[in-house]
């Protein structure tokens, strides 16, 4: 309790919360004093005495008023600075509007925002005057110098009541231009050169890093890869120089494997500085050539029989083709979604590390009898299987499944999204069993089947959990 407020406590949120028992005995209070004034009213009004009463009522009362006046400047309501631990009064300050607490202090919000600023002294001081001004926080900053300005990125702790307009008003006042604003996370907490780094040594692991990496570095954006010769002929894009070539809000990059490695980014121009990180990563990755991690798992299905789930890539498609080949036609139509004129087309593409990541089922004699695939589509992450017809419904399709939504939300992906036909329901029946929330989509028997992840573990067959593969 505070001097200012006895009859209340605090509570949680700063709202006042009134006792009942003091109510009870102000009310009463209340009543008795009405009942006194009106015998006393009555007393003046019908006896001899009465103009004397009023005066000997009237200096009681003023005597009782500065005797409380008294009684209240030296015993206080609050307890004394020794037994809370407190600071002494002579240090307390009145609190502005803004420094109240409630919830806004209890609750922050990290935020990544990016302005445009002159060039000039005093530009970026008045920009972190006027975030300060608002209880902003500045956990991180990162220049990055154009011709005509520079390019100042944020990292912000904010009250969570205060909204992203209202910073980037602020932040338009002080002189910020081009501003944009987005809710970040506690990775964002660490430093670029740290997370930049650690985007290397994982692309420097695994080929079918070098999306994940970009997409990390460079936020929200869209990733493709136009071979230079295109699989089903014709011509390929135009070739672009060896140092790439930046235009605004794309940046257009020699492919590792040859072709055009395209990023877009439509909300945000990219700086020089994101340019040149992008090429080198790229050109790490160009370096290293493909490269897969080779672990395995070893699994035992709920009929008893044992199989190795490993990463495979184009090395391995020898082995594919062969499984294509002992698949009937129909398990071929329902996962390519209708007769398959040329296997070693798709499976070329479906294989490579540079456009995600491909799972494989095999027997302890090294035959492939499943594949799984992970497939990067633009912002979008595709999931697709295919099960040799004499392993269909043994535990093999939720297998696969099952590690490759893990691989997917490892990378970060909102959602997977699985197509086939109406009349899939073994492909139905796995994506069920992930146990995620799933949206179904039919339109002329294609069916889609989009899976939204979250943090919860991925179901998969009974049975210990093997370590996590690449």
């Amino acid at each position: 309790m505070t001097p200012d407020m006895p009859d209340v406590t605090r509570a949680r949120h700063g709202r006042p919360v009134h006792h009942w028992r003091r109510d009870v005995v102000e009310l009463a209070a209340l009543f008795t004093a009405v009942a006194v004034a009106d015998a006393v009213a009555n007393l003046i009004g019908h006896g001899p005495d009465g103009p004397a009463l009023l005066v000997i009522s009237a200096i009681v009362l003023a005597a009782t008023a500065g005797f409380h006046v008294w009684w209240s400047r030296h015993h206080g309501h609050a307890p004394p600075v020794s037994d809370t631990g407190a600071r002494p009064a002579a240090e307390k300050r009145p609190a502005g509007p803004s420094e109240q607490p409630g919830a806004d202090e209890i609750t922050n919000v990290l935020w990544r925002m990016r302005t445009t600023v002159k060039d000039e002294p005093g530009s970026l001081a008045a920009l972190c005057t006027a975030l300060a001004e608002g209880r902003v926080d500045i956990l991180s900053l990162q220049t990055h110098p154009l011709a005509d300005g520079t390019v100042d990125e944020f990292l912000l702790r904010a009250p969570g009541a205060l909204a992203a307009a209202e910073i980037t008003r602020a932040v338009a006042l002080a002189g910020g231009t081009d501003t944009w604003i987005e809710r970040a996370d506690a990775h964002d907490l660490v430093d670029a050169p740290t997370r930049v780094l650690g985007l290397a040594a994982r692309t420097a692991l695994d080929t079918a890093e070098l999306p994940l990496a970009l997409r990390q570095l460079l936020g929200r954006c869209t990733i493709r890869t136009l071979p230079g010769t295109p699989a089903g002929g014709g011509r390929g894009p135009e070739p672009v120089p060896v140092e790439g070539v930046l235009e605004d809000t794309v940046m257009r990059l020699p492919a590792p494997e040859g072709g055009v490695l395209t990023v877009e980014r439509p909300y945000l121009p990219f700086t020089p500085t994101e340019f040149a990180r992008a090429r080198a990563l790229v050109e790490l990755d160009t370096r290293l050539g493909p490269r897969i991690p080779r672990g395995h798992d070893v699994l035992t299905l709920p009929e008893g029989d044992h199989i190795t789930v490993r990463r495979v890539d184009t090395g391995d498609l020898a082995a594919a083709r062969a499984m294509h080949d002992r698949c009937s036609p129909h398990t071929l139509g329902l996962r390519y979604h209708g007769p398959v004129g040329d296997a070693d087309r798709y499976l070329n593409h479906l294989l490579s590390p540079r456009f995600g990541r491909t799972l494989a089922a095999q027997t302890a004699s090294g035959r492939i009898v499943g594949l799984g695939h992970l497939l990067w589509d633009g912002d979008e992450t595709e999931v697709a299987l295919l099960v040799e017809d004499d392993w269909q419904r043994r535990g093999v399709g939720g297998e696969l499944l099952g590690r490759l939504v893990a691989l997917a939300a490892e990378a970060g992906c909102d959602s997977v999204y699985a197509v086939t036909k109406a009349s899939n329901t073994g492909m139905v029946a796995a994506m069920r069993g992930l146990g995620l929330p799933l949206d179904y989509q039919v339109e002329e028997g294609t069916l889609v089947i989009t899976a939204r992840l979250d943090p919860t573990p991925v179901a998969t067959a009974p049975g210990p959990q093997p370590p996590r593969l690449g």
